[in-house]
């Protein structure tokens, strides 16, 4: 018998938008080279692995080509699949030890809350480079632990950008999160995110983005509670709460396909 692994479109109520991840549960732990051939083998933005633990599972993320240290799309995927698949009772908390510490995630009705380190983004000088690679002027630019934060001045500037990836991929950070205030639709912003570095050339919604994202624009617009959109092809819908040093970040799941590796 092989082991099962599902792919789930997360942040979104539909198959087919927002971001796909592939979600494995290990019967027991399994070395970094399997996992990165699985990743490769999947070709999404990111698979998850999951072991059982004591208080409740260890949580690794993979590209096609690196190891990541916090992902927020997979880590939704990964809650779905735990309640959905029976590994854990409709009410209980997913617990999910990983490289950034414990993570949380509960059910809210049809959607699901995750509980993530807030990462803001200090500004910083924007590195050579970046502003003729993303083909538009900054009117801010930022630094997370993680990643070049950039606001241009409108959701159309954001949409319509065509950035030099083989530039971004130079840069010497995870990814490039650009965003802007939106234009309506009941959002507060929205953003696009580029990784490809990392081999992701545009992630069609980064939970972990929004770790940035929820305190810049938490402190722009005053607000605790943020409704956000990621502009991708496929597009997905982003419910952002802050708490102090914590990012509550709200999506819904879909199953699309189940599998079995032989």
């Amino acid at each position: 018998m092989g082991l099962w692994i599902t792919q789930v479109d997360a942040f979104t109520d539909r198959p087919f938008a927002g971001n796909p991840a592939a979600v494995c549960v290990l019967p027991a732990p399994r070395d970094a080279a399997w996992m990165q051939d699985v990743a490769r083998e999947m070709n999404l933005a990111e698979t998850a692995f999951l072991e059982p633990r004591a208080d409740g599972f260890g949580l690794r993320w993979f590209t096609p080509t690196v190891e990541v240290d916090l992902c927020g799309h997979a880590t939704l995927a990964a809650a779905h699949v735990l309640w959905e698949q029976g590994h854990l009772p409709p009410g209980a908390q997913a617990r999910f030890h990983t490289r950034s510490g414990l993570l949380t995630a509960d059910r809210r009705g049809e959607w699901i809350e995750l509980d993530f380190p807030a990462t803001p983004a200090e500004p910083a000088p924007a590195p050579p480079g970046l502003v003729r690679a993303l083909g538009a002027e900054a009117r801010h630019v930022g630094k997370s632990a993680f990643d070049y934060l950039v606001e241009v001045d409108a959701e159309a500037t954001l949409r319509g950008l065509r950035p030099d990836l083989a530039a971004l991929a130079a840069l010497p950070v995870r990814g490039v999160i650009v965003t802007s205030r939106a234009a309506g639709g009941g959002f507060d912003f929205v953003s696009r995110f580029f990784a490809p570095g990392a081999g992701i050339p545009e992630d069609p919604v980064t939970g972990s983005s929004h770790c940035a994202l929820g305190p810049y624009w938490g402190a722009r617009l005053g607000k605790t509670e943020l409704t956000a959109y990621q502009a991708s092809a496929r597009g997905g819908v982003v419910r952002v709460r802050l708490a102090g040093e914590r990012v509550r970040l709200g999506g819904q799941a879909v199953t699309v396909l189940r599998g079995e590796l032989v």
